[in-house]
């Protein structure tokens, strides 16, 4: 892989010197350049994930969907959300804002002798060899994004702001991205933390998001690509995330009441009472979590998906960006009923 990580370095170096280094000192901003080299390292990623989804996600949706694309504006509003955050741009506003403020705390806490979780203070020398630290580090953020995920849809509040994910009835891979930037304000914060306090480097880092995305946009796809049943409990599989979008299993505590009435997408059988009330299959990566937490629902067929009083109620969550991005805001405030 060295030709790999050659060739990456190399053009984020001519970003950096042609494009971005010019831009910072035209905006008075020359005091910002680490910054901005880190910038060019996610817009870099970010640029690659693109392609992929393009190149090989893009064509295995069309030869293999679980249904026709039928409302193609919903799927462009989802790939701005996409470009938004796989090209850098909110990676960007946050490190600005709250990322640099919450660096500048832990920095004061360690100087007066906050205690640090790092996985190599605990264990040492386990993160000696990169890859084995690199599958530590994952599965710990897996864990901790499994219950953000859990507490999103248990939480009232929370799921006001996370519904606009779910209110996506044509979930293509371009889906994973479509969130209230409310919502990935606070998850970005508790992953900076978590990354904070164990010791991940800023590289790690990239890699980490960098991974956990491109698989979050396989999960979201619409693939009807039938895994073997050892396969599914190792990784997330379309099929196993489509069932936690469906419209009879989501946040709403009656949706598990009227579990069945919602439609199902071809293939599907009816939905039996939730392990959860509030959903299932919450595992980000991996589906150890729901099967350990009583949450994983294994049932076959690939269902329609939705929320249940979007479909039943005919309740607005918004068409546009900023429309959904107002409708979260002013549903947390509890000023949209409807």
């Amino acid at each position: 892989m060295d030709w790999f990580y050659n060739a990456f370095d190399a053009a984020q170096q001519w970003l950096f010197v042609q494009v971005i280094q010019p831009l910072a000192f035209w905006a008075g901003a020359g005091n910002l350049l680490e910054q901005g080299y880190g910038a060019t390292e996610w817009l870099l990623v970010g640029v690659l994930q693109i392609a992929v989804l393009v190149l090989v996600l893009g064509p295995a949706q069309r030869l293999w969907p679980v249904e026709p694309v039928t409302d193609r504006r919903a799927v462009r509003v989802d790939v701005l959300y996409t470009l938004l955050h796989r090209l850098g741009l909110f990676k960007l506003l946050m490190f600005f804002s709250f990322e640099a403020w919450a660096l500048d705390v832990f920095g004061w806490l360690r100087v007066r002798g906050l205690p640090t979780l790092q996985i190599d203070q605990l264990w040492p020398g386990v993160t000696d060899v990169a890859w084995v630290s690199f599958i530590l580090y994952l599965v710990l953020f897996d864990l901790v994004g499994y219950w953000l995920h859990r507490w999103q849809h248990h939480w009232h509040w929370w799921w006001q702001l996370h519904a606009v994910h779910h209110s996506q009835r044509q979930m293509t891979m371009w889906t994973d991205n479509r969130n209230h930037l409310l919502d990935s304000v606070i998850t970005d914060l508790v992953f900076v933390t978590v990354a904070l306090l164990v010791g991940v480097g800023p590289s790690q880092f990239v890699a980490l998001v960098a991974l956990s995305q491109l698989m979050e946009s396989l999960q979201h796809a619409n693939l009807r690509w039938p895994w073997p049943a050892w396969a599914e409990r190792l990784v997330v599989s379309p099929r196993f995330h489509r069932h936690h979008h469906a419209i009879a299993l989501s946040h709403e505590p009656e949706a598990a009441l009227v579990a069945g009435r919602a439609p199902a997408a071809e293939g599907a059988r009816a939905a039996p009472r939730a392990p959860d009330r509030f959903g299932v299959n919450y595992g980000i990566l991996f589906p150890w979590w729901d099967m350990l937490f009583g949450s994983a629902d294994w049932r076959g067929g690939y269902d329609a998906t939705g929320i249940d009083d979007q479909v039943l109620k005919g309740r607005d969550y918004g068409r546009g960006f900023w429309a959904q991005q107002w409708l979260g805001l002013r549903r947390l405030a509890g000023l949209a009923r409807r």
